[in-house]
């Protein structure tokens, strides 16, 4: 029996590379998003035996909802990607820009989200000796990121990982990526950024979203990598 994979935010983007990686590793996968229900049942189709549930996972029972379908669609989740996220360029100096909306859109969909799935998924992950990985950011590790609050939610994002990795193992592993740029129909007209990454990163390249696809599938394999979060920056961190 194909292993489960759970992927959030994988409509587009960085979530819809991940899933697409894994389906092509041989895992069943359930793609998720909000409010694209044809775009995702359509991705969903063009993958076989896969299947797209439309659930906001900063909602909790959202999230339980999207776990429930995908255990009672497949009988089993083995791995869960928590790639679903938010983000907007705001300069750091502009703290007048930042109002509550924005932070508490934020707050909930990058941090809240993979909490409510990981509380969600626990016991079925349990009983599969199954693992969470959860899409954090450079911004996270560094003063950098798109907003000040979205470098706090992965900031949060990160340590929650290690806190998870503590309390959920020998069952559960956690771990996370962390990537810088990558090239996505969000970032594409962050020029100045682009041209920075591409002249000053030790890469001297754009991220890809297949960039950060190929860690999270070599991450699936680590058997004994728990509580960790790898850089997928072209060497940005270095910086």
């Amino acid at each position: 029996m194909k292993k489960v994979v759970l992927v959030t935010g994988s409509s587009s983007g960085i979530g819809k590379a991940i899933a697409t990686r894994l389906f092509n590793d041989g895992w069943s996968v359930v793609f998720n998003g909000h409010r694209t229900p044809e775009l995702g049942t359509e991705l969903a189709e063009s993958f076989e035996g896969s299947i797209y549930i439309d659930a906001d996972v900063s909602q909790s029972a959202d999230a339980q909802r999207l776990v429930e379908g995908t255990v009672e669609h497949f009988g089993r989740l083995d791995a869960v990607i928590n790639n679903a996220g938010i983000a907007r360029r705001i300069p750091h100096a502009d703290l007048d820009a930042v109002d509550d909306e924005f932070w508490d859109l934020v707050m909930s969909v990058n941090l809240k989200g993979p909490w409510n799935i990981a509380k969600a998924a626990r016991p079925h992950l349990v009983k599969t000796e199954g693992q969470i990985i959860n899409n954090a950011s450079l911004a996270g590790l560094t003063p950098s990121g798109s907003s000040i609050p979205y470098a706090i939610s992965k900031a949060g994002v990160l340590h929650m990982t290690r806190l998870l990795a503590k309390a959920l193992g020998p069952e559960i592993r956690v771990n996370a990526v962390a990537p810088g740029y990558i090239d996505t129909p969000l970032t594409h007209e962050w020029t100045e950024l682009r041209n920075f990454v591409e002249s000053e990163s030790p890469a001297r390249r754009l991220g890809q979203p297949e960039d950060v696809a190929e860690v999270v599938s070599g991450l699936l394999n680590m058997k004994y990598v728990t509580g960790t979060a790898i850089p997928v920056a072209g060497g940005l961190q270095l910086l």
